[in-house]
């Protein structure tokens, strides 16, 4: 198995091809496909998704999300709340709405490619996100 590669805030810059599974306990699967863009900006990166999310039985939608990534790799959501720091050699990172706790795994070892994958677990949540980035439009 490859090492994670030690990544920069610059490293994610331009656009890439993301594919999102989202794997819920007794509920139905969901299925994102669409793009990731981080830009730069004045102290950080800008990072929107923009896609289609199909979920079983239901008509696919549009999907749009933001977030601010700052040059020490901390994500902001789009309204300035903290979400969690990207660890910059892959590994774990968290984050704690209560009363639901989020624990992601960065997987930098097939880069320029990369995965991100969320278990969410609370009270009325319980399901599994992954994510596949790889460059390109």
């Amino acid at each position: 198995m490859r090492a994670n590669v030690a990544v920069e805030p610059g490293d994610f810059e331009g656009v890439w091809q993301l594919s999102r599974r989202i794997e819920q306990a007794g509920g139905p699967a969901a299925v994102f496909s669409g793009h990731a863009r981080w830009t730069r900006g004045a102290d950080g990166l800008d990072h929107v998704e923009d896609g289609q999310l199909r979920i079983a039985g239901h008509a696919p939608m549009h999907a749009t999300r933001r977030y601010r990534w700052d040059n020490d790799l901390r994500v902001f959501f789009d309204d300035g709340r903290f979400f969690h720091a990207v660890p910059r050699h892959g590994g774990t990172a968290t984050h704690f709405c209560a009363p639901d706790s989020y624990v992601a795994i960065y997987d930098f070892t097939g880069w320029p490619r990369f995965r991100v994958e969320w278990q969410v677990k609370g009270p009325r949540k319980d399901y599994r996100m992954i994510s596949d980035y790889r460059r390109g439009d």
